[in-house]
């Protein structure tokens, strides 16, 4: 059961991102979702690219990890709306070094000391 759960998660990306609260959590599940109904939209884009182990399947049938390596086609063929990217140095007015602030830390609790603890025998010893 844990390796199914461990799959998904992967499958899902949330083992890549540094989701802070659940909501985080929420919006790149469904962002991952949306990204997988446009790959399974996409299928009929592209051909089989397929390793040499893996049987052919046809066109109605490619997984969206098999049309995920189709991608560069596809993007070839449909092109983008994006235009160039903006040069990756900050411009003037731009902060520089951290966007994000650093991830809140909490205690994990306290150590027991050695008082604290009961004693093996069970019967306490009178002073």
């Amino acid at each position: 059961m844990e390796h199914t759960f461990r799959f998904f998660k992967q499958t899902l990306g949330l083992t890549r991102p540094r989701l802070r609260t659940p909501e985080q959590a929420d919006r790149w599940v469904w962002l991952i979702l949306a990204a997988y109904a446009q790959l399974r939209l996409a299928r009929p884009l592209t051909e089989d690219l397929r390793r040499p182990w893996e049987k052919p399947l046809t066109p109605d049938r490619l997984t969206p990890g098999r049309v995920r390596r189709g991608y560069p086609r596809i993007r070839r063929t449909v092109g983008t709306p994006a235009r160039a990217p903006k040069a990756s140095h900050p411009g003037p007015g731009r902060p520089k070094g951290r966007t994000s602030t650093p991830a809140p830390r909490h205690p994990v609790g306290k150590k027991q000391r050695k008082t604290d603890m009961p004693r093996r025998g069970g019967a306490e010893q009178q002073p």
